[in-house]
Formats: C-alpha cells, structure tokens, sequence
C-alpha cells in the first residue's frame, strides 16, 4: 500500500498530550523513554485504527524526537543559543557574528554533543541497544544559523570562504550522522518519519532554505555534497519542504542517485515525476490549509497530487507540523485515504 505519515506540532502534544518540550524532554534519558511512549499511547488512542501507536506500551530507547520536526541539535553543537519551549520546537539563535570559521573539533567537544553523547551511554547501559535518530538539518540551514542572511552577500563578495565555510559545516553533518548510525543503525527518520519504511536507513539531507537561492548558487556553492552523499551512503534523499522543488530537477536528475524527495506543497509534481522517473516523491500536504478543508476536500487534494505523480510505487503522502487546531476528522481523511498501516 501506499505510505501515508502524519507529524503533529508541538503545541498539539502539548494540548493533547500533556507534554512539555523543555530541555530535559531532549536530553533526560527517562523523559526520552517515557514521552516517547505517551506520544504512541496518544496516536494509538485516537488513530490506532490506522495504524498509528504500534509502539504504544513499548518502552524504546530514542536517542532522538523521532515525533517532531525539529532539527537544533547541530546549530548548538555549532555555538548558537538555543532556547526551549513548552509548546513549540527548540528556537535557534542566529550568531551573527564576523564571517565564522568552522571548528570541526570543537563542535564534537562542546556540551551540547557531550550530553547528547552521555544520554545515549545511559539508555545503551539499561537497554543494551539504541534506536532511533535526530534530525541533523542541511548545510544552508546550518549557514544560515550561523551568519544569518550575510551569507548570500558572501556568495558574492568571499566565494573561497564560503566554500571553505560550507564545506566545515557539511564535514559537522556528515560525522555526526555516522556516529549516531552507528550507534543506532537509523538515520532520517527524525527528518521525515517516511524513511522509516525504507531499510537500511536513509540519509536526508534537509534542504529547506534552498528555496532562498538560485540555482546558480546551488551548482556553485551546495551541489557538491549533495553528489558525494549520494555516492556514499546506500539510501540517498533530499527533504525540500520549499514551494518551488521543480525548481531543481534538473539538477536533482543529474545527481549520482535520489532515492527519495520531499515535495513541498505547491510543488509542481508532475515536472518532478518526468525528470525523476525512479525516486520516491514524498509529497507534503499543507499543515496550515489542511485546518481549513473538509474531509471531502483533502480526499480530492491527494487525489489531483497522486494523478500528477503517475506511479504510486513510488509515491507518498504525508502532512507534517499540524498544530493543536487541526480535527481528528481531517487527520482521519489524510490516513483513509491511501489505507496505509503505518
């Protein structure tokens, strides 16, 4: 059958859930553990019937907020201010300082990667193995929290720094994920929650601000990670949660190999599909309007999207980041649609 996924925001944990995402939900190995477990005791009690909540009563040692979008972990370990909610995700200060210099070292020494490291050792030492991951963001994403949009003055100005500057980022990224893969054996699920059905493990680069540059940019500055992530890991893919993907399929058909896009909603599915005829279009509904349409209404939004799509072997549909005001009835429209059991 077709993948079907569903992400709630923060805020509808928190009204439905009863769940603070302060500091210690992240990093406190039995908030980990216990929160975990009441978000799949949530979904298994109003959407159990679909599927969801299969590990509900399962105690699982997450490494990572495998329920959210939310992706801050990086930019911490990269030396921005990170400031924690009840009811919202993590929010990252931009530094904006002087054109920064990317200590590689010094991320991997800093506190915020040594107690992500101590949590892991503490769940490793009670439950003998590890799971999950923990979204590791993208390359632009990470720049942009560092030097804010100065950078796309850089682009022109200091294109040797820049490089220099991307490339520190993007070897933070790549180390990272290999040490949480090999202590968990997963990788992208705290991303997309839809790389979960693929085996293996997926590395998903996050390439969410690249709707803010062009394509000149892109091939100057961010294609060259994009190519040798492709070649190195077995399961290749890219989260675009931008307007415009089409944008790319060009250059997304010229990479080494794409497993698996995000299509962000409005999106032009069909200019996808031809220039990527064997990836897997992910494609996003909106989390906003979704509020706004009947049942009957959704039905026909996936409808029209998976008509563009062609094949549904390779296609999915998922809605991420619905907040406290969408209804049960509509989440229930998304998941009766492809009668995936997730």
């Amino acid at each position: 059958m077709m993948v079907t996924e569903v992400v709630f925001a923060p805020d509808w944990w928190h009204a439905n859930g009863e769940i603070d995402f302060d500091e210690d939900y992240f990093f406190n190995p039995e908030r980990r553990v216990r929160d975990e477990m009441r978000m799949e005791e949530a979904l298994r009690d109003r959407f159990g019937a679909w599927g969801l909540g299969a590990d509900a009563g399962k105690a699982l040692p997450q490494v990572g907020a495998v329920h959210l979008a939310a992706g801050f972990m990086l930019s911490e370990m990269l030396g921005c201010q990170v400031e924690y909610h009840a009811d919202a995700p993590p929010s990252v200060h931009c530094r904006k300082d002087d054109f920064p210099h990317v200590d590689v070292e010094a991320a991997f020494s800093s506190s915020a990667f040594k107690r992500f490291v101590k949590l892991c050792d503490n769940l490793e030492q009670k439950f003998g193995y590890l799971t999950g991951d923990v979204n590791y963001s993208g390359v632009l994403n990470l720049a942009l929290d560092l030097r804010g949009q100065e950078l796309f003055i850089d682009m022109l100005e200091k294109p040797e720094a820049v490089r220099q500057f991307l490339s520190g980022i993007a070897e933070v990224i790549e180390r990272f994920t290999d040490y949480v893969c090999r202590r968990t054996q997963s990788s992208g699920i705290a991303v997309n929650r839809t790389v979960r059905f693929f085996p293996g493990g997926m590395f998903l680069h996050s390439e969410c601000s690249h709707t803010m540059i062009g394509n000149n940019e892109y091939n100057t500055f961010l294609v060259e990670f994009d190519r040798k992530w492709s070649r190195k890991y077995p399961s290749f893919g890219i989260h675009y949660c931008g307007v415009d993907p089409e944008r790319y399929a060009k250059e997304f058909s010229d990479l080494p190999r794409l497993d698996f896009l995000d299509v962000g909603n409005g999106g032009d599915i069909a200019v996808l599909r031809t220039a990527l005829p064997n990836t897997f279009l992910n494609l996003r509904l909106d989390p906003v309007g979704i509020i706004n349409q009947s049942p009957d209404e959704i039905h026909r939004d996936i409808q029209t999207r998976l008509l563009a799509a062609d094949n549904l072997n390779l296609t999915g549909i998922c809605c991420v980041n619905m907040d406290k005001n969408v209804k049960d009835e509509q989440v229930i429209a998304i998941l009766n649609h492809s009668g995936q059991e997730t």
